[in-house]
Formats: C-alpha cells, sequence, structure tokens
C-alpha cells in the first residue's frame, strides 16, 4: 500500500515535506500582495485632445469616428466616452474578465489606427493615446513649497520634468500623472480691436507663428560632391523653434509697401504660463503638484511602494531649495495593516488548534504530529498560488485561516487509530501498519468530499467569481497537502516518535486530561440521551428544526446584503459638483469651505484637492473638484467617532 512505503522509509516523506515548505517559501518572496484579488475587467483607455473645442464639437469630430471604428473589438463588453469642455476625449474600453490587457491594447490601437484619417489634423498633432488603464491608485507624492516661494505652476512642470518619467521606469508601476497639473505654455493673449483696426485675422497669425516657428534643416558644408582639395565637413545649424515670449513677439505678421513692419507683439499680449488653467493641486490648502502612481495588476503593491519612495528620495537629494516632497495619500497603509491582523489571527489559529488537539489526544507526541500538517499544508499552498498568478491577499489569508481547522483531521485520525492499535499491544511500526490500511480509503474519501464543496467555487462566473477563486484553491491545495501528508508523512512520524502506553500513574496535567476525558465521557452520553428522546418524537424535532429555519431566513431578509465589507481604510474621497456652468473660482471658494471643514476635524490627517477636476468623469470640468481627506493612523483615533 501507499503509505507501507513511507512507514519503512521515514526519511523520504520528510524530505517529501521539507521540499514542499522549501518550494513555498521560495514562493512566498515571488508573491505579489494587495488587499484583494484583481476583479476588475481590464480597461484600455483611448485619450485625444482637441484644443480650444467644446464637448460637442469633440464628440462629433473625435469621439463618433473613434468609437464606430473600435466598437466590436475582440472581447469588449462595452465602452464608454467622456468629452469635456476643455478640448479632452477619454475613451474607456472595458473587456471581458480573464482578457490578455495588452492583446487588447493592441487591438484597440489598430482600430484607432484606422479612424485617425477621420479626425481633425490638429488632434493627430497633438497625439492620440492607447494604453491600458491601471486601476489601482497606490499612493500620492506631494511637491510642496514651504516658504511657498514656488507657484502651483512649477511645482506640477517640475513634476512632469524631473519625476514622472523616472517613477515610469520603476518595477511595477503602471501609469504616473500629476492631478491638477499643466505643461508650460507660451500663451499669446490676443486684442480683438486692435485686430479689427489693422485687418489681422486669426489665420493669419497662426499662419505666420506655422512658418517662422519651425525647425528646418540647413544642410551640411563640404558634402560630397566637392572638391578632391575639400578636408572638412559641417553641419550648418540654424536658429529653430523659438522659446522665449520676447521671440515670439517678434514675429512679423505683415510689411507694408513703406517698409512698416506689423509684428505679433502689436496685436497680442505673450507670456510663458500653463498650457490650461482648468484645475490646480492642493495640499492642506497650499500650492502642490500632486503625483499619483497606479500600480500594474499583477505587482506587489508593498515592494512598488517602497520602490517609489527610495527613488523620489535619490531625486529629492537635486531638489532646490524651499522644495520638499511628501506621502499623504498612501493604500498600502491600509494594506499592511489588513495582512498584520490576519497574520495575528492565523497566528492565534494554529495555537488554538494544537491546544485543542493537546487536550484531546492527551500526549505531546502524539500532538507534534498534526501540529506538523499545519506548516506543511499552508506553506506548500503559497507555491501553488503563486503557480495559479494569485496574490497573497486578505481572501487567500482567509481561506488558510480555515484551513488550519481542517489539513489536522486527517493526521488526527491516523493518530488516533495508531494509539487504539498500541493500546492493544502492538509496536508503533506495526500498529501504524494496520491503522493505515483501515484509514487510508476513508481519508481519500473526505478530501474527496471537502473538494467537492470547495472546488466549485472556484467555477462561479463573474466578479463575485473571480473574487472567491483564489479562495476556493487555497483551501482545495491545502486540503490537498494535508491529505497527501496524511498518507506519507503522518504514518511515518507515527511509526518514528510514538511510544507504547505505559502503567505509570499521571501526574500533574494528566491529571487534569483525565478529568477533562471523565467530563467528555459524561457530556457525550448526554447528547447521545438527548438525540435519542428527538428520535423518539420526530414531530418536535421537525418542529425545532422548522423554527431555525424560519429564523435563519428571517435573518437572512432583515441583514443588509454588500459585495465587499464596508472598512476604515485610514482615507475617503469627495466628490464636489456646483450647477453645470459653474466658473472655476466659484468652484475653488466652495472647495476652499470644504477644505477648512475637514480641516477642523479631530481625525483627519490633511486633506489633498484638485478644483476642477472630476473623480467620477475623469476629467477636467470647471463645476467639479476632487478632495481626498486622508485620517490619522488607526491607534490615533481612540474615539470611536473618529472612525
Amino acid at each position: 500500500m501507499f503509505s507501507q512505503f513511507f512507514i519503512s522509509r521515514p526519511r523520504f516523506a520528510l524530505v517529501i515535506a521539507i521540499v514542499i515548505v522549501l518550494v513555498g517559501l521560495v514562493a512566498l518572496s515571488a508573491l505579489p500582495v494587495a488587499q484583494f484579488p484583481e476583479i476588475t475587467p481590464p480597461v484600455v483607455q483611448i485619450t485625444a485632445s482637441y484644443p480650444g473645442a467644446s464637448a460637442e464639437v469633440v464628440e462629433s469630430t473625435v469621439a463618433v469616428p473613434i468609437e464606430s471604428k473600435v466598437n466590436g473589438v475582440d472581447d469588449m463588453i462595452y465602452m464608454s466616452s467622456k468629452s469635456a469642455n476643455d478640448g479632452s476625449l477619454t475613451i474607456s474600453v472595458t473587456f471581458e474578465i480573464g482578457t490578455d490587457a495588452d492583446i487588447a491594447t493592441v487591438n484597440v490601437n489598430n482600430r484607432v489606427t484606422q479612424a485617425l484619417p477621420q479626425v481633425p489634423e490638429e488632434v493627430k498633432r497633438q497625439g492620440v493615446t492607447v494604453q491600458k488603464q491601471s486601476t489601482d491608485m497606490l499612493m500620492i507624492v506631494n511637491l510642496i513649497s514651504p516658504q511657498r516661494s514656488f507657484d502651483a505652476l512649477f511645482l506640477s512642470n517640475y513634476a512632469l520634468i524631473n519625476i514622472v518619467d523616472t517613477l515610469l521606469r520603476v518595477d511595477g508601476v503602471g501609469q504616473v500623472k500629476v492631478m491638477g497639473g499643466s505643461d508650460y505654455g507660451m500663451r499669446i493673449w490676443l486684442d480683438p480691436d486692435q485686430m479689427a483696426k489693422l485687418g489681422i485675422t486669426i489665420g493669419d497669425i497662426r499662419a505666420a507663428i506655422d512658418e517662422q516657428n519651425v525647425q528646418a534643416p540647413a544642410g551640411r558644408v563640404g558634402q560630397a560632391p566637392i572638391d578632391p582639395d575639400q578636408t572638412f565637413q559641417y553641419s550648418v545649424v540654424t536658429k529653430g523653434r523659438l522659446e522665449k515670449a520676447e521671440e515670439f513677439e517678434a514675429i512679423v505678421l505683415r510689411t507694408g509697401e513703406d517698409g512698416a513692419i506689423l509684428r505679433l507683439g502689436d496685436v497680442a499680449r505673450i507670456e510663458l504660463g500653463a498650457k490650461t488653467y482648468d484645475s490646480a493641486g492642493r495640499l492642506d490648502g497650499s500650492a502642490s503638484a500632486l503625483i499619483a502612481v497606479y500600480q500594474l495588476p499583477d505587482a506587489n503593491a508593498l515592494d512598488v511602494r517602497d520602490n517609489v519612495v527610495r527613488e523620489v528620495e535619490r531625486l529629492a537629494a537635486d531638489f532646490p531649495d524651499d522644495l520638499e516632497h511628501t506621502v499623504l495619500y498612501d493604500t498600502t497603509v491600509y494594506v499592511q495593516e489588513s495582512i498584520r491582523e490576519v497574520m495575528v489571527t492565523l497566528f492565534q489559529a494554529s495555537v488554538l488548534v494544537i491546544l485543542v488537539v493537546f487536550i484531546f489526544l492527551g500526549d505531546v507526541r502524539s500532538t507534534l504530529i498534526p501540529a506538523v500538517t499545519i506548516p506543511v499544508s499552508l506553506i506548500g499552498t503559497l507555491a501553488f498560488l503563486l503557480a495559479f498568478g494569485m496574490t497573497i491577499n486578505t481572501i487567500t489569508l482567509f481561506a488558510l485561516i480555515l484551513a488550519i481547522g481542517i489539513v489536522v483531521d486527517d493526521a488526527i485520525i491516523v493518530v488516533e487509530n495508531v494509539q487504539r492499535w498500541m493500546a492493544e499491544g502492538l509496536s508503533p511500526a506495526e500498529a501504524t501498519r494496520k491503522a493505515m490500511l483501515e484509514v487510508t480509503g476513508p481519508v481519500v474519501a473526505t478530501t474527496l468530499v471537502l473538494l467537492a464543496v470547495f472546488v466549485p467555487v472556484g467555477f462561479m462566473p463573474g466578479i463575485a467569481g473571480r473574487l472567491y477563486q483564489q479562495f476556493a484553491v487555497a483551501i482545495s491545495v491545502a486540503v490537498l497537502l494535508s491529505s497527501l501528508n496524511a498518507l506519507t508523512l503522518s504514518p511515518a512520524l507515527c511509526a518514528t516518535l510514538l511510544r507504547p502506553p505505559t502503567d505509570k500513574q499521571p501526574r500533574g496535567i494528566g491529571k487534569l486530561l483525565i478529568a477533562f476525558e471523565k467530563w467528555l465521557e459524561w457530556s457525550t452520553g448526554a447528547y447521545v440521551r438527548v438525540v435519542t428522546l428527538l428520535v423518539r418524537r420526530l414531530v418536535v424535532a421537525g418542529l425545532v428544526f422548522g423554527l431555525v429555519l424560519f429564523g435563519a431566513w428571517g435573518l437572512q431578509r432583515v441583514l443588509p446584503t454588500g459585495f465587499l465589507p464596508q472598512e476604515d481604510v485610514g482615507y475617503f474621497m469627495i466628490e464636489v459638483q456646483l450647477p453645470d456652468g459653474s466658473a472655476l473660482p466659484r468652484t475653488d471658494a466652495v472647495t476652499r469651505k470644504v477644505e477648512e471643514i475637514l480641516g477642523s476635524e479631530s481625525a483627519v490627517d490633511g486633506v489633498l484637492s484638485v478644483p476642477g477636476y472630476s473623480i467620477l468623469s475623469g476629467t477636467n470640468s470647471s463645476n467639479a473638484a476632487l478632495v481626498i481627506a486622508v485620517l490619522k493612523p488607526w491607534a490615533e483615533r481612540t474615539d470611536r467617532a473618529q472612525h
């Protein structure tokens, strides 16, 4: 029989267990860590910009041509588009759960390429971007100027030029964007009265800028074919694109017959400003660049956070005076706290299970055998989680907690049966052989029954099925490994560690265990008598059972339902919305009131805000604002009202 091989060769069983543990420990270092499994469908985002156009113009000239080509791409579930009055367009294409995001991005990009000839030339010049969307905002790095020597425009541009590209190269980072930030732009403010007086149109000005603000190739001097005596060759470098406001002011719009020159500075005021003034970031009421970092779906959140912080600290060595960084919004703080709490529960459950096993088996050696099964089964499960592309999260850890009480069952059956045969005078090795002949079938049967319960959970459809798939895999693998241990390691340890019972009088804790055994026999007898009584009165038993079912049904109707439990994650977001058409100064004034209210709360650690940005639509909007209130650590919020 299978187990007989390992009873004769206990070292072989130990080697198998050690290899399982080592592989699990190696997988532990490579497994991503997250709060929940990746359950959201992959999304590919298309972004475009049509400067100066209204939402209606963007929709009709840009969104419609692109949507008509993208619609129906492989594995697409639905598509949504958002056109904003700042000329921006965002199209989100959502795909079936399990679709490869990279392949989906390629397919969408091919469709967008087909639509480009139909969109305005200005949109193509700005660029149409197609990229897979990272939905998990991991953290926000704030650039601040404590002495307020730098304004919001400088902070956001410093972040765009010196930080964003570097953070994009950090392993595990999917996307980095400056919320409320803007590039530098040369602003040309036209004077319509002066233009009308001089007979200049916007088309004339645009043509002059396009003609005189160019990077033109000037060729080379001394390039072949040339005289054989030529010994040097030079590339000609000419003045390229204009860089300063004074250079733009000197652009010639028109020359008169009398030699008079009309320049751009005569009909416009020119300055280096922001590309857009639609939104701006703040931290606790002061100007700040909010650098939002998004992680890839399969990345380890804790490692990504540490790498980002390390990289920002390295860049901070070159910051100018009065420029500092801080991290207030950090979702990994809650992830770390959740994992820590679950690990504490995991340890407590293990101790309780081992204690209960010791009380019922009454022997340290006998208790050691089921106790060894716990780490072998749980740590070995981690290797399979990595192989299936899963993560360490609250769901898989919860499955491991439940598995603690299951994985010891088979080992307990083996130990108790071996003890029974040893009580009849057999040696540990012989008793183990006899016991395994009797329990091998039941161990396999109970394992199949448990798998019949948990395996179907892994095939549930939809997002809920995706959420509990990792739960099913974790607990099923743990059960399989515990059965393997019960047929290999447990009989090998029984034959090696157990000792025949002696007639020696028990002392100390042994007497307590005997007393507990007597109490257990009495309670078992009482339970049997109650069950016997109920069997004789089936009507009463049926009524009691019916009342239990009715009560469970009533509670199920009363208790609120939900997909995931609401928890105190250490922050919350507020979407401020004013009536349509509200100007940004009006929105900013309301946002400052919200900041003031939140700042007065004792539980709030800091407030981040982006007036002019809507988190619901993901676009700039003059009548909306995003406010993030970051709460103080849980240990500092002792009052229940602060949670």
